[in-house]
């Protein structure tokens, strides 16, 4: 009974957070409706894109960190090596912080991860949302853990934020896939991967993932 009430729960907070991420690329679009959600069933996966471990060292000087700059070159750079460089720049703009407080904080954030104090990790991320509210990747930290745990719909209200933020974020955007794939609504998660693709064609397995979600979807009655 439990299950069956929660999942079009988890359906309408995954519709407000895309259209939150809608909402922010264009400013004039309608909201979308969420469809009705499809039973659960057996589909290919991806994967919720989280930042390397090791990241490049930029300098504050570099004429080409800037995410507007950035980003475009994700989008056109001609193979996946030089897109993965481009990926690792971005993921620096992200979680580098002008606050050092905020940065002291998020790297006791990756210790409590490393060390599988999860409690102990979204305690330091409430933290930081409260201190810098702006601050993308914590909110985006903090709905993978959500989805670790499983706690969906704390999940998707904190990638709501994050492409409020910041509706490029493929990472967030690659969560929110997984979440529609987990709650059986895989139209909506094939959106959701093909907008992340528009905003980085070359992310990992997602093409593979987009092309079989569509053949999945296009043999059925919808």
């Amino acid at each position: 009974m439990r299950a069956r009430f929660l999942t079009p729960l988890l359906a309408a907070l995954a519709a407000t957070a895309l259209a939150a991420s809608a909402a922010a690329a264009e400013p004039n679009a309608a909201p979308k409706l969420a469809p009705a959600p499809a039973p659960p069933k057996i589909a290919p996966k991806g994967k919720w894109v989280e930042p390397p471990k090791k990241l490049p060292h930029l300098s504050m000087r570099d004429s080409v960190n800037n995410l507007d700059f950035l980003f475009g070159a994700l989008k056109a750079a001609p193979d996946e090596e030089t897109a993965k460089a481009v990926e690792q720049r971005i993921w620096v703009l992200w979680i580098r912080s002008p606050s050092d407080t905020t940065n002291l904080l998020m790297s006791r954030v990756q210790k409590a991860i490393a060390g599988k104090d999860l409690a102990l990790a979204l305690r330091l991320l409430d933290a930081i949302t409260k201190i810098k509210p702006d601050y993308v990747e914590a909110w985006n930290r903090r709905a993978t853990i959500y989805y670790m745990k499983k706690e969906y719909g704390s999940a998707l209200n904190n990638i709501r934020q994050v492409l409020k933020l910041e509706p490029r974020h493929f990472g967030a955007l690659t969560g929110l896939g997984l979440i529609l794939q987990d709650i059986g609504d895989d139209k909506q998660a094939l959106e959701v991967y093909r907008r992340a693709l528009k905003v980085y064609p070359k992310l990992e397995r997602v093409p593979d993932i987009v092309k079989k979600l569509q053949e999945k979807i296009e043999g059925r009655d919808i």
